[in-house]
């Protein structure tokens, strides 16, 4: 492929030949009437978009991609795979009747601007939309679809206001747990001015004005907190848990991230995780994708334990646990504490205080991910303190431990190193007690002295008796903590309670570019937040977007915000009531999350000033399609690395918005569908970094950049492993539907696939072929075959017809063209199209390769657009074959075929077989011992 312009014209091939540059004059000429005429501009049933008459007796189809970043490099080639899918389908819904709301935005906001921002001292809202108008560009080069009235940027500060309402709803509400669903923070006032309900802190009556904001803070689903944040000095700002890897690094820059306590805007997106887990039965996804969710919200099932301490400061104190096994608690013989446990001050002994403020220093200095590292080496000390076991009454000791975190669960643990490997190479270390609780199964016996490992599986339970309860003998798990839970409540000591991996939604980031907080601080460092007729809470002008960043090693530095800086803006005097004050701005601004939160629903209605989506438009396309129907898009396609950040997310957004009565549907995305990858060669240097992929040579069997080896591999196109091909490259030398076939006769959309440039000759030969069916190649005419098409050719074309629906409807792209490359094979076999069969086949095209079946449909006479044209359906009748043609095997090989009546009963088509003259011959004149007859299929014959 020529990556540099289109290519070489042959000039000895005929004037008016489908070439790359015929197809860019075809595709520029119905872009350009396309957007004159407002062709994909979608009805609403009421406001500015409203058109009611259009959307009459119309089914609906609400389209939707996971919107892009703008960056500077534009699209690359993996992003029209999901864009071209979603067009396809977009275009075929149309066809079919639907009104069809299908367009494209910008997330905009975060990071990677900032940081391009501070590297070249543009404005990151100039970049931003320089970026925009390129992809808008690469978009329509694309043919795609879009109603570009509906287009949105989380930048436009028409967007945002509706960002920061949003953020106020969830702000003033509370999550009722008897309901599990959001209300006004106006009825929780209500509520405890009534005594309906009672506050945590104090008699309502009897609060103070402080006190009883303090109280509300309490209870709000959006609230600051001092709370373990994910500190990156190298980026100067917090990242939430989702954005640290694995190896406790940001998934941006790779820094180090560090645990430090920070005052934070958190979302309490905890109080919605049970609705979160059980509403993903209603959606249409793959498992998969709801096994992701489900495992990162980790809702536990299990017991809290209570274990009374003995002696020292803490005597009659108690350390709470919370495990899932609460059958094995007679096989607890120690327990572990954080070392930044609150009790460890108290139950430490004289004797042990010195080693004990020794480990928690070195314990402060690790980071978070590395004393999680179950690989390393266990470390402890012990307090002195001993608890008792509630179930067998021993005192058993407590130690403080590193890998037990504060923030995780109640920061203590049972330790039972019977059963868990953790815990076992704990008690090994330290030569503290290990009891058998079950009788092992490997036939390695219950003297725990020669045990190599802990056990870890189902098996009867031995050693698990007391006064009042018995497990001993027990087989099931299930039955062992049902009889134990029973226990620990009726005896005082515990409850059986659900837990959960999830953690509140960090929710601030320290950056410039970023939607405000539409929120200001009193003198006293309480909140308040603005009213909506202040919004929006504009992003203020600056040349000073960079955070302060620090050594990416200085855990104990401190954020300090681009909007720090900006004394003018940060201090304003208001009348919030009560008078004029003086307030402080919020100098963090919203994570990007926030605005790919909801930005499907102000596609519904982005023209609208007075509400961020009219409720009968929201009712309308995402509005719930029967009982027991979540709502939501009909379809959305992305990438499978947001299972868990961004569909989280904007669940839980969605779900407030819901209960507080703003939106019908309770999810917002019924279906979804994540496209693959495609594949590219990415090339390492020998420092192990990526290089320009399209600047590697090749020669002598390896491969150079700027003389240099270097080291070849395959992975996702893109950015990062600096392998990413220009679509438009493509499109300049085979035009836009060559591109949009090949991107999806690669494979099926769910599967990655690897890119071969190589091959994207074979489907703009297939466009060829079926623009020399209707045109001919040297005057330009049509050349239509004059007679009827045949009855064979009507055959299949009505299989061509139902198969390439049944494709579509489901996504199946890649089979759908292989459909109409058959068929165009075979109209090329006749020498050309049949008249009464030209409409037809370029209807078929037209949802795959528009801009060639727009051409084709003006040049068979007509003058609308082929875009709400009917898809064709399949005559029922020519589906039916009139005759079948069975393979026939003699001795397991195939020897001939024949031709018989589709309602041929079993004796007639053995007879046919038998008097096959190839038949006759494999036989030899002998007589066949068995015949089988697989009616429709083939017969076989065993001589």
């Amino acid at each position: 492929m020529n990556a540099t312009g289109p290519a070489t014209p042959d000039t000895d091939s005929p004037a008016h030949r489908y070439t790359g540059a015929l197809a860019q004059e075809i595709e520029a000429t119905w872009q350009d009437r396309w957007q004159a005429e407002g062709t994909f501009d979608t009805p609403n049933p009421t406001g500015p978009l409203g058109n009611p008459a259009k959307v009459a007796g119309r089914p609906k189809k609400f389209i939707l991609d996971m919107f892009p970043y703008p960056s500077g490099a534009g699209l690359h080639m993996g992003h029209p795979l999901g864009f071209t899918a979603t067009d396809m389908y977009a275009r075929y819904q149309r066809m079919t009747g639907h009104n069809v709301l299908y367009t494209m935005g910008f997330d905009a906001f975060g990071l990677p601007a900032e940081q391009y921002a501070v590297q070249t001292g543009q404005h990151p809202a100039i970049t931003t939309n320089q970026n925009i108008a390129n992809i808008r560009a690469q978009l329509r080069r694309l043919g795609l679809s879009h109603d570009n009235r509906r287009s949105i940027s989380t930048t436009d500060p028409e967007y945002y206001k509706w960002t920061q309402w949003i953020f106020l709803q969830v702000f003033n509400s509370w999550c009722d747990p008897a309901t599990k669903k959001a209300r006004p923070i106006t009825e929780l006032v209500a509520e405890f001015e009534a005594g309906t309900r009672v506050p945590a802190t104090g008699e309502w009556a009897t609060m103070s004005a402080p006190d009883r904001r303090r109280e509300l803070d309490g209870w709000r689903l959006a609230y600051v907190s001092d709370a373990p944040v994910n500190w990156c000095p190298g980026l100067g700002t917090v990242v939430a848990n989702e954005e640290v890897t694995a190896d406790g690094r940001s998934d941006r820059g790779n820094f180090p991230v560090f645990k430090r306590n920070m005052r934070q805007w958190m979302m309490r997106i905890t109080a919605y995780a049970d609705r979160l887990i059980d509403d993903l039965d209603t959606l249409d996804w793959t498992d998969a994708i709801k096994a992701m969710q489900r495992n990162w919200i980790g809702r536990s099932e299990g017991a809290t334990v209570h274990f009374d301490i003995t002696g020292g400061h803490a005597s009659g104190e108690r350390i709470t646990v919370f495990t899932t096994r609460p059958d094995t608690l007679f096989g607890a013989t120690f327990m572990v504490l954080a070392p930044e446990h609150p009790l460890v001050d108290r139950i430490t002994t004289p004797f042990q205080a010195d080693a004990v403020a020794n480990y928690r220093k070195v314990a402060a200095a690790k980071d978070t991910f590395a004393r999680q590292d179950e690989g390393r080496e266990k470390t402890g000390v012990f307090t002195g303190g001993y608890a008792v076991n509630p179930l067998t009454g021993a005192e058993i000791p407590v130690w403080i431990a590193d890998y037990v975190l504060m923030g995780y669960g109640t920061g203590a643990i049972m330790a039972v190193p019977c059963g868990d490997q953790r815990d076992f190479e704990f008690a090994r270390k330290f030569r503290l007690d290990i009891v058998a609780i079950q009788e092992p199964t490997d036939g390695r016996g219950t003297d725990t002295s020669t045990w190599h490992d802990a056990f870890v599986g189902d098996a009867p339970y031995i050693n698990s008796t007391n006064e009042s309860l018995t497990l001993s003998g027990v087989a099931s798990v299930v039955e062992g903590v049902h009889r134990t839970n029973e226990w620990l409540a009726a005896h005082g000591h515990g409850h059986a309670t659900i837990t959960y991996k999830l953690r509140d939604w960090l929710f601030s980031r320290q950056r410039y570019w970023g939607e405000p907080f539409p929120i200001v601080y009193d003198a006293d460092g309480n909140p308040h937040a603005l009213p909506a007729s202040a919004l929006p809470v504009l992003l203020p002008e600056t040349d000073q977007f960079a955070p302060r960043t620090f050594d990416p090693d200085d855990a104990l530095s401190n954020p300090e915000s681009p909007l720090d800086r900006l004394g003018d803006w940060v201090e304003l005097t208001l009348d919030l009531g009560g008078g004029p004050q003086t307030y402080r701005r919020d100098t963090n601004v919203m994570p990007q999350w926030a605005g790919s939160c909801w930005y499907e629903l102000r596609y519904l209605d982005p023209t609208n000033a007075d509400a961020f989506v009219a409720p009968e438009n929201e009712r309308y396309w995402m509005g719930p399609q029967g009982p027991g129907h979540p709502g939501g898009t009909d379809l959305y396609v992305g990438g499978v690395e947001h299972a868990v950040l961004h569909l989280l997310y904007a669940r839980f957004w969605h779900k407030v918005l819901y209960d507080l009565g703003h939106v019908s549907s309770f999810e917002p995305f019924h279906r979804l569908f994540n496209q693959g990858y495609i594949l590219a060669a990415a090339y390492q240097d020998e420092r192990g970094m990526y290089v320009e992929a399209s600047s590697v040579e090749a020669r002598d069997g390896g491969y150079f950049y700027e003389g240099k080896p270097v080291f070849r591999e395959y992975g996702k196109m893109g950015k990062s492993l600096k392998n990413a091909l220009d679509p438009i490259d493509l499109c300049t030398e085979y035009g836009a539907d060559t591109l949009r076939l090949y991107l999806m006769a690669m494979g099926p959309l769910d599967a990655s696939r690897p890119w071969e440039s190589k091959d994207v000759i074979g489907v703009h030969r297939f466009l060829q072929r079926l623009w020399r069916n209707i045109v001919d190649e040297d005057t330009g005419a049509l050349r239509l075959l004059p007679e009827a098409a045949s009855l064979d050719t009507q055959r299949i074309v009505h299989r061509t017809i139902a198969g390439v629906r049944e494709e579509l409807d489901n996504l199946r792209f890649n089979t759908a063209i292989a459909k109409l490359i058959e068929l165009n094979n075979h109209l090329t076999k006749l020498g050309g199209c049949p008249a009464d069969t030209a409409d037809t086949l370029v209807k078929l095209v037209a949802p795959l390769a528009p801009h060639i079946a727009e051409e084709l449909w003006a040049r068979l006479g007509h003058t609308a657009t082929i875009t709400y044209e009917a898809f064709p359906v399949a005559d029922q009748s020519l589906l039916v074959a009139d005759e079948v043609e069975y393979p026939v095997q003699v001795n397991g090989k195939v020897r001939s075929r024949i031709t018989v009546p589709a309602d041929a009963d079993n004796d007639t088509v053995q007879a046919a077989a038998l008097a096959d003259d190839k038949v006759q011959a494999a036989l030899a004149g002998g007589a066949p011992k068995k015949i089988i007859v697989i009616p429709g299929r083939m017969v076989n014959i065993v001589a």
